[in-house]
């Protein structure tokens, strides 16, 4: 069994852990800000990129689940190291794209593989597996936490430089940069997840380990209600910028308010992990989404002004994120952190099948209707169903993990 580091020498694994987390998560929350260039500079329709960014997240969420064991079997530095150069790869095709199954390819295809081996589901287990199991819930809020401040420091930088240099310029700016996340995942090689032991989670194979998670219904419930973030968290990111366009605020406006949304959730994934460590999880999900519910609901029917625009931006963004350290939270106290990974890579698999849900609809609406309001409404009660979802959800280890811990 891997013994975790004591906090301060784990430290520089978390920090690289963290920086990583910032690069990956905030290059993938600005590509909204590429969808009135893009489909102006080409003569296209919103529903041509709205595809691209939505096969984007469905094929981060089914190449996380491969990637998610890849790392359990072969360890997180190989998986971020090939994730790193899909990702730098695919936004470096985007820039000065001219036909839409190019758009498709690289920003769907090649970047959405890339975030799949750079994104939580990768990283979160190593930090997991850094901390004593009394600060895993803190690791994990800090690593969400990361991510959402990445949301706050690259969109802006990434609208500045589409102001300054051009959409073209700046997408490869933005791709030579990436390549930086390869470096990162160099101190994460010690709990990388290869051979990692874990008790009686040790003489499991893969098949099984999926097999007892697909067995246990509070995991299916888990993986129900993560379907609802993604479809929340995808829409907004991908048309929030142009939703706010089109009612007349500034392009700026719509960076801004993603960006704002990433800094109050540092703020919220960091309070997550912590309130998971003290709380039960389910119940720290269920007001989650209950409170996303009504931030949507206020958001619609209370007239659209800048103040307000920014104030559901730091509420909605308080609970943006918080979501992740609960749930990969519940993860491992199911089922142990052997096969985390993958394990996280299946509920994360529904979380990005919303996410394309999200983004496509937003964009097959908004064609045939000319506004995003029908998918706004959507969301706020699909929200609410989620909040309901996860009341059932046993906060427990599996039968084979209390047995090995008796003994």
């Amino acid at each position: 069994m891997t013994t975790p580091r004591p906090l301060q020498s784990s430290g520089f694994l978390i920090l690289s852990a963290c920086l990583l987390l910032t690069l990956s998560f905030g290059y993938r929350s600005g590509f909204g800000l590429f969808v009135p260039p893009i489909t102006e500079a080409n003569g296209w329709s919103r529903e041509v990129i709205s595809l691209s960014l939505a096969i984007q997240n469905l094929v981060w969420g089914i190449v996380a689940v491969f990637a998610g064991g890849l790392a359990d079997r072969f360890g997180n530095v190989r998986v971020i190291v090939a994730g790193a150069a899909l990702y730098s790869g695919g936004m470096w095709l985007m820039a000065g794209v001219d036909s839409p199954w190019l758009l498709h390819s690289s920003a769907g295809l090649m970047v959405g593989a890339g975030i799949a081996g750079t994104a939580f589901g990768i990283v979160l287990p190593a930090m997991a597996r850094a901390v004593p199991e009394e600060r895993r819930q803190w690791a994990l809020g800090v690593g969400t936490a990361a991510g959402s401040l990445g949301q706050f420091l690259v969109v802006p930088v990434a609208q500045s430089l589409i102001d300054a240099f051009g959409w073209i310029a700046a997408l490869q700016v933005l791709s030579v940069t990436a390549l930086a996340m390869a470096l990162l995942a160099m101190p994460l090689a010690p709990y990388s997840g290869a051979g990692d032991n874990q008790g009686a989670g040790a003489q499991q194979s893969i098949r099984e380990a999926l097999g007892e998670a697909l067995r246990h219904p509070s995991f299916l419930l888990l993986v129900g209600g993560f379907y609802v973030c993604g479809f929340q968290v995808a829409f907004v990111t991908a048309h929030m910028p142009a939703f706010l366009q089109d009612a007349g605020f500034d392009p700026r406006v719509g960076a801004w308010a993603v960006a704002i949304i990433g800094l109050c959730n540092v703020a919220g994934a960091f309070l997550s992990g912590i309130l998971s460590g003290r709380f039960p999880k389910r119940w720290v999900l269920v007001v989650i989404y209950a409170v996303r519910a009504l931030a949507v609901s206020a958001f619609m029917l209370i007239p659209m002004t800048l103040t307000s625009v920014l104030v559901f931006s730091a509420v909605l963004g308080l609970f943006w994120l918080a979501t992740i350290p609960p749930t990969s939270g519940l993860v491992a106290v199911m089922f142990g952190t052997r096969y985390m990974a993958l394990l996280y890579g299946v509920v994360f698999l529904s979380h990005q099948v919303g996410s394309f849900c999200g983004v496509w609809l937003g964009g097959v609406l908004y064609a045939q209707t000319g506004s995003y309001d029908l998918v706004w409404w959507l969301g706020a009660l699909l929200a609410l169903a989620a909040a309901l979802v996860h009341l059932p959800i046993r906060e427990e280890a599996v039968p084979r993990l209390q047995l090995a811990r008796s003994v």
